[in-house]
């Protein structure tokens, strides 16, 4: 029995990076500024919201796509700190409405005013926009999901303003497939 869980467990241990090498066609996602599970550089943290002692630049970094899934029309793009709130989580960017001719999102299009494609909802701050990580510095680092979630849905057809909750009820049914990657940040003392 212990043999079948260690051939089980060997079966579907994921390699990183090596899904992605045998299958050139999935839709994925990457940042020139940062690769999958690294450290996210200052400049994406959080500015002056997090307090004086905050050096970050508060900028929402630059993210490409790749090979979306027949039949999308927009994407939407999230990004969570399931560490953050002290593990209840945290939303830093909710954006959506986002055409399915864009191929990512240049550096600072989650700004105010955000980029003119791209609708805004709500972070946990309970503003539009993006809110850069900014956890307390005595956590150890959090890990900050980045989620771009392929939709077969027009752009403009969903109202500005929605939070992560409200988004994720509005596009039931309608998503054709996330693409993800994770990064770390933890705030120095």
């Amino acid at each position: 029995m212990l043999r079948l869980i260690a051939a089980l467990v060997v079966a579907f241990t994921v390699v990183p990076g090596a899904v992605h090498a045998a299958d050139p066609q999935l839709f994925t996602l990457s940042s020139a500024a940062f690769a999958d599970d690294a450290v996210l550089p200052l400049k994406y943290a959080g500015g002056t919201l997090c307090g004086s002692d905050s050096r970050g630049g508060n900028i929402s970094p630059p993210l490409t796509w790749s090979n979306p899934p027949a039949g999308t029309k927009s994407f939407a793009v999230l990004i969570i700190d399931p560490d953050g709130r002290r593990g209840l989580g945290s939303v830093h960017w909710v954006a959506y409405g986002i055409p399915a001719a864009r191929t990512g999102l240049q550096e600072g299009d989650g700004g105010t005013p955000p980029a003119p494609d791209i609708t805004e909802g709500k972070n946990s701050r309970g503003t539009l926009g993006y809110t850069g990580p900014c956890g307390p510095p005595v956590d150890a680092p959090h890990h900050y999901i980045i989620d771009v979630i392929a939709l077969d849905l027009a752009p403009g057809a969903l109202q500005a303003g929605l939070d992560r909750d409200e988004l994720l009820k509005m596009i039931d049914g309608h998503s054709l497939g996330p693409a993800s990657m994770v990064v770390r940040y933890r705030r120095e003392p």
